[in-house]
């Protein structure tokens, strides 16, 4: 099969879909052609050398790649100048993040490509393989952007992350136990922080109150429950997923006025709609904005800032599932393997994944038409 990966473009995007190491298990190992755009693994620490070293031949363009390739692997959605540069029956194999964004969802489906998602990948034990390494980067990045822009000098009410002797340490609240939340909440507690984390899963809460550090408090998690915190909160982390849904609004704006100003709001759904009523998406350059004193950081793609480490994270994972596809091609590998199934979203103009059909209003399909 011929494999493309393009170089990513959206705004401060430096991560690329595959080290120079995957390009070698591909080709070398499994005898397929793999395209790569020159340049787009420089961000991550990969040059075009690498890459030659490997096995990939180099392409110009971005154009180049789509038009010569049976299956584009990318780390984001395509962007709009990408939408007329996919084809009827070229397999995408991306985050899409369809659910909230009816205007890529429309693309997609015009496209007639055949639409893979990482992030609706679920294992036979109900996890999610290909999200879990940038939910640990990002889980893990919010509370180290979250403590940057709790400093006066970023708009913060100025106080840090673990105190000092004698001060007490910051207030910060976890929404959503799952792989995000749980990062989230380990780095708040290692750096001295007093941590509570909320999930509506009682057997998730009785795990992490066993294995997190005594500075972390399970709750159970309800409106009444999150307004209360909301009053001490200094940092809140927005870590909720409902698997190819948009993200719930947990935290309203009229909420917002239980908190003191300078207090800083992390929502790592963001990709999923956000699970804030205030957020919408931010980037790297301006990452940042205020509603009633609060302070918003919602970047579409924070681990996006440490490529050199989320690229090879992201490989680790897709890598296996790169090799079915392009070994058994995506129908087959679809039947043969029940996860990749699931990743499936669009097919042939078609809507098969439920949840994404179900938030935006979209007719839905069974992906056993297909397969």
């Amino acid at each position: 099969m011929k494999i493309g990966i393009p170089k990513e473009i959206k705004a401060q995007e430096s991560r690329v879909a595959m080290t120079p190491a995957g390009v070698m298990e591909l080709v070398e190992k499994h005898h397929h052609q793999v395209f790569v755009q020159k340049t787009a693994g420089q961000g991550s620490g990969f040059s075009d050398q690498d890459y030659v070293n490997a096995g990939a031949e180099l392409l110009d363009t971005i154009e180049q790649v789509y038009q010569t390739a049976d299956m584009i692997v990318k780390v984001k959605e395509p962007i709009e100048q990408e939408y007329g540069l996919l084809r009827k029956n070229q397999v995408l194999f991306t985050y899409l993040h369809l659910a909230s964004s009816q205007k890529l969802t429309d693309a997609l489906l015009k496209s007639g490509a055949i639409c893979i998602a990482y992030e609706t990948v679920i294992d036979q034990n109900g996890r999610l393989p290909l999200l879990t390494p940038m939910s640990e980067v990002a889980g893990r990045m919010s509370i180290q952007q979250g403590a940057k822009y709790l400093e006066k000098p970023q708009g913060g009410k100025g106080i840090l992350l673990g105190g000092v002797p004698g001060v007490r340490p910051a207030n910060v609240v976890v929404i959503g136990a799952g792989v995000v939340g749980t990062q989230a909440a380990q780095v708040a507690a290692g750096m001295g922080a007093n941590v509570a984390i909320l999930d509506v899963n009682l057997n998730r809460l009785r795990y992490l109150s066993e294995v997190l550090p005594k500075n972390v408090v399970t709750q159970y998690s309800n409106q009444y429950v999150i307004s209360e915190l909301l009053k001490t909160a200094d940092l809140v982390v927005g870590a909720t997923l409902t698997v190819g849904e948009k993200a719930p609004h947990l935290v309203t704006k009229q909420m917002l006025k239980l908190m003191q100003k300078g207090s800083v709001l992390v929502d790592v759904s963001v990709d999923q709609g956000g699970c804030f009523e205030t957020t919408r998406p931010t980037t790297h350059t301006e990452p940042i904005y205020e509603v009633d004193g609060i302070v918003h950081y919602c970047v579409a793609n924070i681990p996006g800032a440490v490529p050199m480490t989320s690229t090879q994270a992201l490989t680790n994972a897709t890598l296996p599932y790169v090799v079915k596809l392009a070994n058994l091609g995506w129908k087959e590998a679809c039947r043969k393997y029940p996860d990749l199934q699931q990743g499936l979203n669009i097919i042939d103009h078609k809507v098969v994944f439920k949840g994404v059909a179900t938030s935006l209003n979209l007719p839905y399909h069974s992906v056993s038409e297909f397969l």
